[in-house]
């Protein structure tokens, strides 16, 4: 009888740890190979602050108690000016830098929008820069273009801090004839 109780609560416990399933940074690691915790140096976009990339674990890390899509849209504004949110691609002869918070506010779209257009006063001109690029990707979400008869803001150049304040008046124009779908 007692062989039996044990024999049951050793079958349960096996069960319940089989159901638990692999946690989702180790199956990440099982994909895409170990993590490492050194960061990444970078080409700067500008020579006087050099960009590091973040570790691997933290690019992959998402807040999990986003309760709604505007709750992922205020984390990414608010990793927007650091410097170290990027990832590289493109290998050691021409290395690109992915900037993860613009990129990831570009693929929300619409719901984004009002708080880049926020943005667009800041005085810290990375901040500005990656506003300005993730304001082009949102307003290119069909929902925002069926709103808008298929406008959206069109920049001169991206990336590149020079063109700010040129792209800013772009955004601004584009925010004059749109902004009442949002507000």
């Amino acid at each position: 009888m007692r062989v039996a109780r044990t024999f049951s609560t050793l079958i349960l416990l096996l069960s319940l740890i089989g159901c638990a399933g692999r946690s989702a940074p180790v199956a990440e690691q099982a994909a895409s190979g170990p993590l490492r915790d050194e960061p990444e140096t970078v080409t700067p976009a500008e020579p006087s602050a050099p960009l590091v990339a973040t570790t691997r674990h933290d690019r992959f890390w998402v807040p999990p108690l986003f309760a709604s899509e505007e709750d992922e849209v205020h984390y990414y504004i608010s990793r927007l000016a650091d410097r170290g949110f990027i990832d590289v691609y493109g290998g050691g002869e021409h290395p690109r830098v992915w900037y993860i918070a613009a990129e990831r506010l570009g693929q929300i779209g619409e719901p984004a929008i009002p708080l880049l257009v926020a943005l667009l006063d800041t005085r810290d001109e990375y901040e500005l820069m990656l506003a300005l690029y993730a304001l082009q990707l949102a307003t290119q979400d069909p929902r925002s273009m069926a709103r808008t008869g298929g406008d959206y803001v069109r920049l001169t150049t991206t990336l590149d801090a020079s063109a700010n304040a040129e792209n800013r008046e772009i955004a601004r124009q584009w925010w004059a004839r749109h902004g009442h779908y949002w507000q």
